[in-house]
């Protein structure tokens, strides 16, 4: 009888045993968490008509977040056109995302940019005030990456720089993973 308990028994007190002890540190993420969630700024934002506002009118939506200047070099091309794709791929749930673009200096937008941003928010900030707030992965620079900000406006997750398509992928899998979570609390639009 204690053989067959023992036996019975040593599943339990194994699973205890690699919980506790052992520790498992596997993750399912793609995108590195920031934590703390860092909450959105109260800076002062201007569209490219030179529209003023304040970027937390932004809140109560998910936003794909890339910063780059306006001479935007091939990994911010890069970057936009992932940030497009993303949001493209998540099917109905499309609503639920928003594209923006924080232009981090005076350079004029060049004209070959303007029908691929055409459905993305893009505003003018000044580089001082967005530093704080977002912070590349080491070694990188801020224009690799693409940040995700949650609805309730805090920076939630920064996607690993460099990105291709396998990287995209993966990506994408995080957001339906979050929006699937997000579901029952948060509503599509503005």
């Amino acid at each position: 009888m204690i053989l067959i308990l023992l036996v019975c028994a040593s599943p339990v007190v194994a699973s205890y045993f690699a919980y506790y002890v052992i520790k498992p540190e596997g993750r399912r993420n793609f995108g590195d968490l920031i934590d703390p969630q860092r909450p959105m700024p109260a800076i002062a934002t201007q569209t490219l008509d030179g529209t003023t506002g304040q970027f937390t009118a932004l809140k109560n939506q998910w936003l794909l977040l890339t910063v780059a200047g306006g001479a935007c070099d091939t990994r911010c091309e890069q970057n936009l056109y992932f940030q497009r794709q993303l949001r493209e791929s998540l099917g109905r749930e499309k609503e639920r995302l928003d594209r923006v673009w924080l232009v981090i200096d005076e350079t004029p937008l060049r004209e070959a940019l303007l029908p691929a941003v055409a459905s993305a928010t893009v505003l003018r900030v000044a580089p001082g005030d967005v530093m704080p707030w977002l912070e590349p992965a080491p070694g990188k620079r801020l224009q690799d990456h693409i940040f995700l900000v949650d609805p309730m406006g805090n920076l939630m997750m920064r996607f690993p720089a460099d990105m291709d398509a396998e990287a995209a992928a993966k990506a994408k899998r995080d957001l339906e993973r979050l929006l699937r979570a997000s579901s029952s609390w948060d509503t599509e639009g503005r």
